[in-house]
């Protein structure tokens, strides 16, 4: 498995950091994945920020991991992916962190406030919605957090190198 690139200095703030997008995870967690080399640049940095899983990018990961569809040959059960998620969560870098507070209802304003109402785009929302409110910053490999706007947002790709 990967390790960090470097130790979390001891004035990091719980409120700080990177909440991870759940492609984010699935590329650092599976060596096949076609973003694994850009997801474990990001990782390797030196003075990588304190990462953190929520539930939707927990329980993401530990579904995408057991899918066939995603994963092809190297598809884990359940077991193995929960092996996967155990381990990055027992870093000292990374981090679970819980709804904040308001969370619930910046997302319910801004869903009710899209102008298009693609249900695709609502894990996305809540993604953005908690990163805002727990201000975090989303790194992720997905385009359309670029549409939701007031989140600061890294998005690796080939542009990032």
């Amino acid at each position: 498995m990967l390790t960090p690139g470097g130790p979390v200095p001891e004035d990091v703030r719980a409120e700080t950091g990177d909440l991870l997008d759940v492609n984010v995870w699935l590329a650092l967690a599976a060596p096949s994945h076609v973003h694994h080399a850009v997801a474990r640049e990001y990782w390797m940095q030196p003075g990588l920020p304190r990462v953190w899983f929520n539930r939707v990018t927990m329980l993401g990961l530990l579904r995408l991991m057991c899918e066939p569809k995603v994963m092809g040959p190297a598809k884990l059960t359940l077991h193995g992916a929960l092996d996967v998620y155990s381990y990055f969560a027992s870093l000292p870098e990374v981090g679970f962190m819980d709804e904040p507070a308001q969370c619930g209802h910046v997302f319910l304003d801004a869903a009710r406030a899209m102008k298009q109402s693609s249900p695709r785009l609502l894990t996305d929302l809540y993604l953005a919605s908690f990163a805002q409110v727990a201000r975090l910053r989303l790194v992720t490999f997905d385009r359309d957090f670029e549409r939701l706007g007031g989140v600061e947002m890294l998005r690796l790709g080939a542009s990032t190198h």
